[in-house]
């Protein structure tokens, strides 16, 4: 009877080691302790007792070496919620580093800045705003935040969706009203792309409010997804290596830029929007144009991603690493006084024709 005692400890000893196994490959495991249930059959056979089956507690602490066993977990999941709350939190920080890091890198907020967060009812502005207030709440420097939305006029657009979201939250904002709509559908011939137009419009308006009403900082929602894909429209179809900046200055000077979300993937701003519940508002003007050259170079790295995955990581970092002597742009590298014997270069190359 002694080893059979001693074979339900150590088989117990082998189940648990199976748990740990477990949670390094990221299964259902307990938080508060281990329990499981060990076939004991052979062994208590051995042991002179009846077949049963044995279920046992221990702290998650323990720590034991490596053995094997025939062992049978308990089928129910056990708290399956607090292993996605565990997922979320990890993604919350991960977003709060990203942003902090873009933040941090470009120096895009400063003490005493007062920031108009564009909030368009989408993934991508919801999750911006919602990043922010949470880094705000701890950062070293004070500044305030103001959402402010567009309201183009776009049919059944559900105008009460931002302001109750907004309210319940306690965030302070402003909702513009101007008809761009009507504007875009009367100059843009159909079936003509209307982004172009749509995105001055938009612009000139919260350019507008923020210049009268004193926010130095326009934030805006693009992430690094779309940092790529306007590198590659601009790449395939202007001929000309630039892209979406972090942080820019308005061409009148008065105003500057911020795409706090830039070294954010839209996978990860997709998955957020999903547990948090944002309340999103449909794009019933551009974002139901297929045919858009963005929406095709999007499908084209999404496919690169799946393919390859990191490549977009990888793109995304070199933007950050450009290396003007390895290209052939001659205004931002001086390759004719590179191994040239003379002090200057001869005006005339009419023999060069």
């Amino acid at each position: 009877m002694g080893n059979g005692i001693f074979q339900r400890k150590l088989a117990f000893l082998q189940a648990f080691d199976s748990q740990l196994i477990g949670r390094g490959r990221g299964q259902h495991v307990f938080d508060c302790g281990v329990e499981v249930a060990v076939f004991l059959a052979q062994m208590n056979e051995q042991a002179g007792v009846g077949a049963d089956i044995e279920v046992v507690h221990m702290s998650a602490d323990y720590n034991v070496r490596l053995m094997s066993t025939n062992v049978i977990p308990l089928e129910t999941p056990i708290l399956p919620s607090r292993r996605k709350a565990h997922e979320q939190q990890r993604l919350s920080k991960r977003l709060r580093h990203q942003v902090g890091k873009a933040i941090a890198d470009f120096n895009m907020i400063e003490d005493g800045d007062r920031v108009m967060v564009c909030l368009s009812g989408g993934k991508d502005s919801y999750t911006m705003l919602d990043v922010l207030l949470q880094l705000k709440m701890k950062a070293p420097v004070k500044f305030d935040i103001l959402a402010v939305n567009l309201d183009q006029k776009q049919p059944d657009f559900p105008e009460h969706v931002l302001p109750e979201y907004l309210e319940s939250i306690g965030v302070p904002y402003h909702i513009i009203e101007q008809d761009t709509y009507s504007v875009v559908t009367r100059v843009v011939p159909e079936g003509k792309t209307m982004c172009s137009l749509c995105s001055r419009l938009r612009r000139g308006a919260l350019y507008t409010y923020a210049e009268e009403n004193g926010y130095n900082k326009i934030a805006l929602g693009h992430h690094r997804d779309d940092l790529l894909a306007t590198f590659f429209l601009n790449l395939f179809h202007h001929a000309k290596l630039s892209g979406m900046p972090p942080k820019l200055q308005s061409d009148n000077g008065k105003h500057i830029v911020i795409r706090p979300l830039a070294y954010v993937q839209e996978a990860d701003i997709i998955e957020y929007s999903e547990f948090k519940q944002f309340p999103i508002i449909p794009c019933n003007l551009c974002g139901t144009q297929e045919n858009l050259q963005r929406k095709q170079v999007g499908l084209m790295l999404k496919q690169w991603e799946r393919e390859h995955p990191g490549r977009l990581e990888s793109m995304a970092n070199a933007l950050g690493d450009i290396r003007p002597s390895q290209l052939s742009d001659s205004s931002l590298f001086d390759f004719k006084s590179l191994g040239s014997s003379v002090s200057e270069t001869p005006a005339d190359h009419n023999w060069l024709s």
